[in-house]
């Protein structure tokens, strides 16, 4: 018998995920606040939401949270130029 691959898993752990819920666990931090999840069963992926509650990945979540995650990057980049001293020569 062959297995059955859905895009969220396999028909058997969709199954385990439906009676005893999701085990999420961070799949990509995207800044302090946003991350991205994944369930280690069925590979549904979430994400946060402007109000924290957790929302399916969508491509357009998805490439939101790309941009927000460029963003946040070169943010810090920038500010940790700044706080380092130059060197006294």
């Amino acid at each position: 018998m062959s297995k059955t691959i859905t895009p969220d898993g396999n028909k058997l752990t969709g199954l385990f995920c439906n009676f005893f819920g999701h085990h999420f666990v961070v799949s990509k931090r995207v800044t302090e606040h946003i991350n991205e999840y994944r369930c280690i069963h069925c590979q549904k992926q979430v994400s946060t939401d402007e109000r924290g509650k957790l929302s399916t990945l969508t491509p357009q979540i998805q490439e939101i949270n790309n941009t927000l995650e460029d963003m946040y990057q070169k943010r810090n980049r920038r500010s940790v130029r700044k706080t380092v001293p130059k060197s006294v020569a």
